[in-house]
This record gives structure tokens, sequence and C-alpha cells, in this order.
């Protein structure tokens, strides 16, 4: 299930009023409305992304934007305890009984390891497998982190793009004093415009993009190393002890083993 993520609604919220509130305040904030400004930095940006990117990579886009504002990825104490309970489960009745457990999993890696454990393929070709599912993934993650990358780059240049194509039109109008004031301020937009799409939208959308990647990794290897341990017949408290090892020390693992004394077995009924 898609949770909303907060944090970034509320960072973007809070950016575009504070930015909007110090513009209102400081005068008209109509002077900072800008249709040939726009057009040369957003427009101009947009154009150079195309050609540094394919049309599917760039159609792709707007998945990873849906990323970077929700979340699926299943917490990771919560993967603990369900691999705790499936450890449990293929001690008492055998591997095979994991097979309607690995039916019912939402997750296409978690559900592809546990049927491939299941059908009893070798330790090394699950992990081949798994490996090489995990590096095509992080491939992807990484065209649609350089999207939102390369854009960042490029807004603030064709900014200054925009700033010095009104200086050139500001110095055709030398003759003319009274014209000088606006039309630096109107070369001085396009350098706004391009410094709030970098650093208010493009540049931390690529930032959320990667921490989820990363996140998304850990849980993979959690699995994988999960899956591997669960084949070889290991103890399942020795399991929970070996993936706890990927959280960070603390709190998380205290909060882990709560978990784990107080609601046993309940994580595999809930996941699947």
């Amino acid at each position: 299930m898609r949770r909303l993520d907060a944090m970034t609604l509320a960072g973007i919220i809070l950016g575009i009023g504070l930015v909007g509130g110090a513009l209102i305040l400081g005068g008209n904030p109509m002077l900072f409305v800008n249709i040939p400004s726009l057009m040369i930095t957003a427009g101009g940006s947009l154009a150079a992304v195309l050609i540094s990117f394919g049309f599917q990579d760039f159609k792709n886009v707007f998945g990873a934007i849906r990323q970077a504002f929700t979340t699926d990825l299943m917490d990771p104490r919560e993967l603990i305890e369900l691999f705790s309970d499936l450890a449990r489960k293929a001690r008492r009745e055998g591997l095979l009984a994991l097979e309607d457990d690995a039916n019912r999993l939402d997750d296409p890696f978690f559900k592809k390891g546990i049927q491939m454990m299941v059908d009893a393929l070798e330790p090394e070709m699950i992990r081949e497998i798994l490996e090489t599912d995990m590096a095509c993934m992080s491939q992807r993650h990484r065209v649609g982190q350089g999207i939102f990358r390369t854009w960042g780059n490029l807004a603030p240049s064709f900014g200054l793009i925009g700033t010095l194509i009104g200086l050139v039109q500001m110095l055709a109008k030398l003759d003319d004093p009274q014209s000088l004031g606006p039309s630096m301020a109107v070369a001085l937009i396009t350098t706004f415009y391009g410094a709030i799409m970098a650093y208010m939208f493009f540049l931390p959308l690529a930032g959320k993009l990667a921490l989820r990647s990363e996140q998304e990794m850990l849980l993979r290897r959690m699995m994988l190393e999960g899956i591997i341990a669960i084949q070889s017949g290991i103890n399942p408290r020795i399991l929970e002890e070996r993936l706890r090892s990927f959280l960070a020390p603390g709190a998380s693992r205290k909060a882990t083993e709560a978990e784990r004394e107080g609601r046993p077995g309940e994580l595999l009924r809930e996941r699947i």
C-alpha cells in the first residue's frame, strides 16, 4: 500500500510559501512574472534534457515523481519479523510449505526469491539471479535521478543565458535611461527562475529519489540474505540477528526486539 511522503510535500509547500511570502512582502510580486524569461529558462532547459535522454527514459519520469511523493517500501523491522516467521515455518514444515506464502506476497522480488528457494535452486544461482535483478533496478533508478539532476544543473545555466539576452537588449536601449532599470530587472529574473527550478525542485527531487533507491536496495539485500539463510536451515534467532545488522544501532534494533517479543507470527499473516 502506497503512503504519502509528508516530508517531500511539506518541503515544497514550505519553500513556495516562504519565497512567495517574501515576494509579496517586498512589493509587487507581479514584477517577477515574465513570460519570455520563463520560456528561456524552463523551455530551454527542458529542450536540453530531451536531447540528453531518450524518449522512454523521459516518459518514465512521471513514475519517478510519484516515487518521490509516495512510498510503498516495507519497514525493515517488519521484514525481519516476516523472515523470522518464515524461518520458523520452514523448520517445522519444510521449504515446500512456503510455496503458498510466496504466491501471496506482493513484492515481486521477494516472491521470486522465495519461489526459487522452494524450487530447490542452488544458493549460488539464487544469489546470482537476485543480484542481477538488483543491479538492473539500481540502473533504472539512476536514470530517473539523472534526469532531475541534469535538469537541475541546466536550469541555472539557461537562467544565465536569459540574463545575457536581457543585458544585450538593455545595452541596445542606452539612449533611453528610463528603460535601463526595468530592462535590468527583467534580465535578472531569468537567473531567479533558474535558481528556483534547480534548488527548490529538481536537485532536491533527485536527492529524494537517490534516498528511495538506497532504501529499496537495503530491503532487497536483506531479502536476499534472508532467503539464502532460510534455505540453509539457519536458526530463526540467528537469522534475526544477522538481518538486524542491516539496521542502524540503537533504537531501531531495540524496537525490532520488542516487536519480536510482543507479537510473534503476526507479521507473516499480515503481510501475506
